[in-house]
Formats: structure tokens, sequence, C-alpha cells
């Protein structure tokens, strides 16, 4: 049985591959930051807990602990409106560099397990602090040997577009976790995942 961690499960992607996994027959840890999100998870079929990605101790401690075989990066920092988005850039930006450096540290510290992580397809504003964040997060993933899933536009029930697809490159949320459990095996390097 293959053990994954999953962390931004109870995130819109996360809730979407958790119950994947789960009919595969994975151990599945879901790291999430509240007491809603582990229910959430929990009510998925996974085992949740609550753990913030900028605890680096804590983080290490429950990692190596579950010692998974995979860990899903699926971090973000994202409103629940789309047009709140500028608001929040920094706060994903350092998710995803000093989110990303702890969830890299715990996986040296468990092992040094498969790595996969959230990126995105689109073009981004050069020199805005999300273009900053996902720059370091690919680099950094890459240089520890994962994966780079760079996504398109998230559309389907629980996305900023549930209803009607938005501008290209887009990928409905369904396939995205299709494809997200389809490349645990990948070799190191950047896959689009797209429609």
């Amino acid at each position: 049985m293959m053990r994954v961690l999953v962390a931004g499960a109870s995130g819109v992607l996360g809730r979407a591959i958790l119950p994947l996994l789960v009919q595969r027959g994975s151990v599945v840890l879901g790291i999430t930051r509240s007491e809603r999100g582990c229910r959430t998870v929990e009510g998925l079929g996974a085992r949740g807990i609550i753990c913030d990605v900028f605890d680096a101790d804590k983080l290490r401690s429950v990692t190596t602990a579950f010692a998974p075989d995979v860990i899903l990066h699926q971090l973000t920092d994202l409103p629940d409106q789309a047009g709140e988005i500028a608001t929040r850039q920094s706060a994903n930006a350092r998710i995803r560099i000093e989110g990303t450096t702890n969830l890299l540290a715990a996986a040296e510290a468990a092992g040094h397990p498969r790595f996969l992580a959230q990126s995105v397809a689109w073009d981004l504003e050069p020199g805005s602090d999300t273009a900053h964040g996902v720059a370091f997060l690919e680099r950094s993933v890459l240089t520890y040997g994962g994966v780079v899933l760079r996504y398109g536009r998230l559309y389907g029930a629980g996305t900023y577009y549930p209803d009607e697809p938005p501008a290209e490159p887009r990928l409905a949320v369904d396939s995205a976790a299709q494809a997200t459990v389809a490349l645990f095996d990948a070799s190191t390097g950047i896959r689009e995942l797209i429609d």
C-alpha cells in the first residue's frame, strides 16, 4: 500500500484527489490548517491532521512519523473569491516559497520520498510576487528531483469557474485530479496539465 501525504488536502484539488487515492487503497494523510479542513479530509476517507506548513518543526515531525512514499504539494493561499486574488499575492507567494522550503526539508528528513507540486500553466506578470513564488517553487522542486505539475485554470465544482470554463489554458478539476494520481511514478521534470 502506497503511503501518500497530501499538503493542502482540503483545497479544491486536494478534495478531488483524496477519494481517488482512497479508492486505490493508498494510506493517505491530509495536512490542513483548520478543524474544518480536517473534518473535510476525514469525510473523504483519509486521515486528517492540523499542521501549519509554516511550523517547520511540527511539519517535519508529522512527515517523518508518517513516512510517506509520495508527498503531494497542493498548497496555496488563495481567497474564496476570484476578484480578491490580487490582494493575496504576497500570502500566496509566501506559501510557495516558505511553505515549499519547509515541505521539502520535511521530505528530506523523511527519507526523500517522491515529491509532486502544484504550479500554473499560464503566463504570470513578470516581477510580480506570484511569478517570483512560482519560479522559486519550480526551481526548488526540480532541484529536489521532484515533479512540477503546471495546471491550467481549474474549472468545475468548487473552483472559481463552477459553471463556465475560463480562458485557456484550462483543465477540469476532476481531470486534474486523475492526471495528478497518474503521474505519481513520473520522472523528475515539468508536466503541463491542460485540456
